[in-house]
């Protein structure tokens, strides 16, 4: 069987799926790699170092009309621009990667209607079985990390306490909305460049994650067992809820100088966190950086993709931070995709277990129909 690896087409993306050092693991599982030449270029891999690895450097029309599989960071159904290497694809081709299949589940039926098999590795479930397969989780390690950067960048204050000749600087008040994998890694990196955390989450379980990496863990009396499914994924709340929430968060934020918001549902616009009047009650200088932007945004004055002032605070609506470190995202995404490949790859041939939960939940479509009924269910 044939691995090919494409060059991403999205505006801006700079990662691969497939880096030189995994290639070896991919050979041992019985696959001959070919790469689309370029493919690396955004993460400072050189056709030459994916060569040395053994594999062998092609065209994009040759990769899509030759590979067995196809792997995508940003797949068709996650990039617009990709859709038409369905066209080109032949019937029986596995494509593995991010679809946003709940976003846009009309792509899936595209793929079904060409005979594609196509796994979307924004399902894999929350199992301890699947940590190491996790791309939404490797993803949000980077993010996370990155957007407590651009905060520092932003803010009119150092983060660290300075205690000087000329005076003590007192350290600066972090609030992350959104304990997640994004969330924990900015309480941390925030907490490392010294600044004093705080944190909050409608999930009450991960009080003691915030905690055990250095932030204190805001209670505000409407934290509930049901805000997350069976799968450790948030899940929607009400308005009532919601607008409740933004009450009691506003007494937070009036001496907060960063907020970092990274609160999401899987294929929903993300919830409105902090409106208008909210950050017209911010301290002049504060920062806040929206890591839901793409989904529309935590804050209801984000413009996806920009970095702007209103009222004297600098909303940034960063889009795609993994890519900004494209090294080490690319070194993660590319662990994901082998350790997932193990799966269904056996000797060289293809093995669809679908007894296998880790299976059975990222398949979208095989034999001609979608099979995911997450993805039937957004479909209606």
């Amino acid at each position: 069987m044939v691995l090919g690896v494409v060059k991403e087409t999205f505006p801006g993306e700079k990662r691969v799926s497939v880096i030189p050092q995994v290639i070896s693991s991919f050979k041992k599982m019985g696959l001959d790699v070919i790469v689309e030449s370029g493919a690396g270029e955004g993460a400072y891999i050189s056709d030459k170092d994916y060569e040395e690895a053994g594999a062998k450097i092609v065209s994009r029309d040759e990769l899509l009309k030759s590979s067995d599989i196809i792997t995508y960071v940003k797949a068709p159904g996650a990039d617009k621009n990709n859709i038409v290497d369905i066209d080109i694809m032949r019937k029986g081709t596995v494509v593995i990667g991010m679809t946003e299949p709940l976003a846009n589940p009309e792509v899936a039926k595209i793929f079904a209607e060409k005979g594609i098999i196509s796994f979307s590795l924004e399902l894999i479930p929350r199992i301890t079985r699947a940590q190491s397969m996790d791309v939404l989780s490797s993803m949000a390690t980077i993010a996370g990390y990155k957007a407590v950067i651009i905060a520092s960048e932003l803010l009119s204050k150092v983060f660290p306490m300075f205690m000087t000749a000329a005076g003590n600087l007192m350290a600066a008040r972090v609030f992350v909305l959104g304990a997640g994998v994004a969330g924990l890694q900015a309480i941390a990196t925030a907490k490392r460049l010294g600044a004093v955390v705080e944190a909050y989450d409608v999930r009450p379980e991960v009080k003691e994650q915030v905690q055990s990496v250095g932030g204190k863990f805001i209670e505000l009396g409407l934290e509930t067992k049901e805000a997350s499914d069976k799968s450790g994924y948030a899940k929607e709340m009400s308005d009532e809820f919601y607008r409740k929430q933004r009450e009691m968060m506003l007494r937070v934020l009036e001496y907060t100088d960063v907020v970092i918001s990274t609160a999401s549902v899987p294929g929903k616009k993300a919830p409105i966190l902090i409106t208008k009047e909210m950050v017209e009650k911010m301290k002049p200088g504060s920062v806040i950086v929206d890591l839901a932007a793409e989904k529309g945004g935590n804050c209801e004055l984000t413009k996806p993709g920009e970095i702007y002032e209103y009222n004297k605070v600098k909303i940034a609506g960063v889009i795609n931070l993994p890519s900004t470190v494209p090294v080490h995202a690319s070194q993660m995404y590319s662990n994901n995709v082998k350790n997932f490949l193990s799966l269904i790859v056996k000797n060289g041939n293809l093995n669809i277990d679908l007894s296998d939960e880790i299976i059975s939940s990222t398949l979208v479509t095989k034999d001609g129909e979608i099979v995911n009924p997450l993805v039937k269910k957004a479909l209606g």
